[in-house]
């Protein structure tokens, strides 16, 4: 089965409402004949400008975050109807640097995925170990756990529209990247696990992007691996020929 490649970018605390605007505005031009799919991952602030100047072309919106309740005494949270309103398509959902610094948990990332498809959003689902965890050979074990309490209770036309990304933690923002076999293996797992858990149509339908210093020369090897379809890109998607150049990996 054919997977459409998806290529997108997690802005993470970066750029002005203004800026990513304009930095939309710019690359639009230049990824409108890409084969994948572009998605921008842009802070709450600039979702507003970002929804607007992407209108009318290929590139698709994400928050970085959402709470699972739909309103309530949650300082400092969005919710999955304020996204929805604005028009966000995709919202990432337990980047490793939530888990680190903010207390998310596998459990609260299960809550999000449903939220997130209760209003309307598609979760970009992240996943990962740490190098402690890679020496100790668990990577298998911990990632598939992930896997599992993430999809908890979500049906199976709910996993086929769900995007996992695989992100090691140890190549976030580390100049570090996984070869492209050691990649190409974790992502295998994940997609053995969902096979496991629903059956061989939503294992090669769902779509296991990478995530770990992606960048413009690695991005075409890197997306070129069977089980690998695209990349969940950090510092590389802040840069116009870099994310151009990511998001036409293949031309």
């Amino acid at each position: 089965m054919s997977r459409k490649i998806i290529a997108a970018g997690n802005w993470k605390m970066n750029k002005t409402a203004k800026e990513a605007v304009e930095f939309v505005e710019a690359l639009k031009g230049r990824v409108a004949d890409a084969d994948a799919e572009v998605v921008v991952g842009v802070p709450f602030v600039c979702l507003p400008g970002v929804v607007e100047a992407a209108k009318g072309s290929n590139i698709k919106v994400a928050a970085q975050n959402m709470h699972w309740e739909e309103s309530g005494a949650f300082t400092g949270e969005v919710s999955g109807p304020m996204l929805s309103e604005l028009g966000v398509d995709y919202v990432i959902i337990g980047h490793s640097e939530r888990r680190q610094y903010f207390g998310e948990t596998d459990e609260t990332v299960n809550k999000k995925a449903h939220a997130a498809f209760k209003y309307g959003l598609k979760p970009i689902i992240c996943v990962g170990e740490s190098l402690t965890q890679r020496e100790q050979g668990i990577t298998a074990e911990l990632v598939r756990y992930q896997v599992k309490i993430a999809l908890l209770g979500l049906s199976a036309e709910q996993v086929k529209e769900t995007v996992i990304a695989y992100e090691p933690i140890w190549a976030i923002g580390t100049g570090k990247t996984a070869t492209n076999e050691q990649a190409e293996e974790v992502c295998g797992i994940i997609r053995v696990c969902v096979k496991e858990l629903y059956g061989e149509d939503v294992a090669e339908t769902v779509r296991i992007q990478y995530g770990g210093s992606v960048n413009a020369a690695n991005a075409a090897q890197l997306f070129g691996m069977p089980n690998i379809d695209g990349g969940l890109v950090g510092g590389a998607s802040l840069k116009l020929d870099d994310f151009e150049k990511i998001a036409k990996h293949n031309k």
